[in-house]
């Protein structure tokens, strides 16, 4: 019964052994792969994406397209007042980095100008209005507060009035 005993705790350690040394290769596999993908990550792997703050942005054949302003609900000066929904955005390019990050940096300044525009007409003056005169004026408010470039041509989507 001695020997019995003694060969079972004899196996046991044997396949503790064996479970000791698998979990130590595995640390040592894992630590490997952390140490390999770190290693490629900064010798071999191309620049890193752009910024998520950067905002949006879709590719055309000559810039892209800067969506960071976003939809905008803008009450009118209507007693009863209608809503304007609209997405203001326009071409810049990225490889002008300091103009990009004007552009960044006057996000609140151009929602403000778009507010103030829209806010100071009624549902019908608005509805009188061509979506060209829109555009010239508000792209004219955006270049008025910009110094290191100048925005060509503004779209607008998504522009609807409510009443």
């Amino acid at each position: 019964m001695k020997l019995n005993k003694e060969s079972i705790e004899k196996r046991q350690l044997q396949l503790l052994l064996i479970i000791y040394r698998s979990l130590v290769c595995l640390v040592v596999l894992i630590g490997l792969t952390f140490f390999c993908g770190t290693l490629y990550g900064y010798f071999w792997r191309s620049s890193p994406s752009k910024p998520s703050w950067l905002g949006s942005s879709i590719k055309t054949g000559e810039g892209q397209i800067f969506t960071s302003i976003g939809k905008l609900r803008i009450p009118t000066k209507d007693s009863q007042p209608g809503i304007v929904i609209l997405l203001v955005s326009f071409v810049y390019y990225p490889e002008d980095k300091a103009f990009s990050e004007e552009l960044i940096i006057r996000i609140g300044d151009f929602r403000q100008i778009i507010r103030d525009y829209f806010s100071s007409f009624t549902v019908s003056e608005l509805g009188n209005l061509e979506e060209g005169v829109i555009k010239k004026e508000l792209l004219n408010s955006f270049n008025s507060i910009l110094r290191l470039g100048q925005i060509e041509v503004l779209y607008l989507s998504d522009f609807l009035i409510l009443e």
